[in-house]
């Protein structure tokens, strides 16, 4: 069962790593779906953006510790995924920034 292409993306990841590759590599970095995998985040990003994805990578990442007064907290883990396009091939969202 396929799921929504809007709910395995979350959001866009904007760093200034993530600019230096842009610029060098054609790579982009998102934040996904826990739950998502390589083979749906590459589905998904070809249906938002409309471009050819040649390669995924993906990282489960753990969410920091955080304090409040005297309360510690936590927050939640999340999954990052590097996105490498075609050669040919720009997201336009990323080229105004």
């Amino acid at each position: 069962m396929s799921r929504d292409a809007r709910s395995i993306v979350r959001k866009v990841l904007i760093t200034e790593k993530g600019t230096l590759l842009r610029e060098t590599r054609n790579q982009y970095f998102f934040e996904v779906a826990r739950d998502a995998n390589k083979i749906e985040i590459k589905h998904a990003i070809e249906t938002i953006f409309n471009v050819k994805v040649g390669d995924v990578r993906t990282m489960q990442l753990r969410g920091k510790t955080t304090r409040q007064g005297r309360w510690v907290g936590r927050r939640n883990d999340w999954k990052k995924a590097i996105v490498t396009l075609q050669p040919d091939q720009k997201i336009e969202l990323f080229e105004q920034i």
